[in-house]
């Protein structure tokens, strides 16, 4: 586990065409109605509280990937996990928004670099999701309160799913725009062929059905789901029946659209984790209450406000170009597969 490091450089590109395609092809998917429910007549998954195997990732590779603040030692609240998304690392996704936002609240918080900007197996990633968790639980002496933006939201839930001691360890779960049940969007882009983990966020994919098999929560943890109904890439999700939702499993649930709260929010999905400020106060509040979010919670003035703190509004145009380049460059340049990693051993039941 190493201490935050100062902000990198992000690339630029340009790939205007390649974006005006992808957002025509999202939104022409976007209406698609809600995903169903993972298929729990296939195949014999790991009982719940069957144990997880032992990480196959080297140790030293783990304790590269974990940044930290350098207050996660003497912590007296609970330590934030911030979790990428798909294409990006914690300095492109968190950079310029979450890191220092909670900077300024004097919050502690780590982050988990994925390797390969979290596009290649996400069995994979979610070992280094577990490490995390543990390391971060054991440094700090409290409960780690989990934050992750699209796949970030999907791949933890893998990990405290088929490693169940990680349960225990976490407080709260929020994902913003996650990818719980995968996306007929991905479906679209995955034609011919796409990045491996995208192939596993596909709209209930081997990997999504996985996850969610036998009980899609646990109790203990509070999970507050943020979504947007003009999400391109994360659909459909035209209400809590879509693929960011999850229900039942006992714990305490909050899924919440932005529209819920200010019905003229138009957020993107790359909005949702970088810089909406109603997706931000969404979930500092699940993270500074008990329990989930409560939307009757957040101000109406929140509506009114164009970016979430920690975003510098002089330098954010550009910065935000820069994003964008980033995320197309990784989907056009990363190696495509025409199906996704076969699911791991462990995920199944054993005699």
């Amino acid at each position: 586990m190493k201490t935050k490091k100062p902000p990198t450089v992000m690339r630029k590109a340009t790939l205007g065409i390649i974006v005006g395609a992808l957002t025509a092809a999202a939104l022409a998917l976007s209406s698609i109605s809600p995903a169903v429910a993972a298929d729990q007549t296939g195949p014999a998954y790991a009982p719940v509280d069957q144990p997880g195997p032992a990480l196959s990732v080297p140790q030293n590779l783990l304790a590269d990937s974990l940044q930290c603040t350098a207050n996660t030692s003497s912590a007296t609240r609970n330590v934030v996990l911030l979790i990428p998304g798909t294409t990006l690392t914690p300095q492109s996704n968190f950079n310029g928004n979450w890191f220092p936002a909670l900077d300024k609240l004097n919050w502690p918080y780590c982050s988990v670099t994925l390797p390969d900007s979290a596009m290649n197996d996400i069995q994979v990633s979610a070992e280094y999701i577990v490490n995390a968790i543990r390391q971060v639980r054991a440094t700090s002496g409290r409960k780690v309160d989990l934050l992750g933006f699209s796949q970030g939201g999907l791949a933890p839930r893998f990990a405290m799913r088929f490693w169940p001691d990680t349960r225990d360890m976490v407080d709260d779960y929020v994902a913003l725009g996650a990818t719980n049940h995968g996306s007929m969007t991905v479906d679209g882009m995955c034609v011919p062929g796409c990045a491996p983990a995208l192939q596993q966020q596909r709209l209930n994919s081997a990997f999504t059905q996985a996850t969610n098999s036998y009980q899609e929560t646990f109790a203990g943890i509070s999970y507050t789901d943020i979504y947007s109904h003009t999400d391109q890439f994360v659909t459909p999700n035209l209400d809590d029946s879509g693929t960011t939702s999850l229900h039942g499993g006992g714990a305490s649930i909050t899924n919440v659209a932005l529209q819920d709260v200010c019905p003229l929010n138009a957020a993107d999905h790359l909005a949702t984790g970088t810089y909406d400020p109603v997706a931000y106060a969404l979930a500092i509040d699940a993270l500074a209450h008990d329990g989930p979010a409560d939307p009757a919670r957040i101000p109406a003035s929140t509506c009114t406000k164009l970016l979430m703190p920690g975003v510098n509004p002089l330098t954010f145009p550009g910065k935000y170009v820069d994003l964008w380049n980033t995320v197309l460059a990784q989907l056009v340049a990363y190696p495509h597969v025409v199906t996704e990693p076969p699911l791991r051993p462990y995920v199944y039941a054993q005699p």
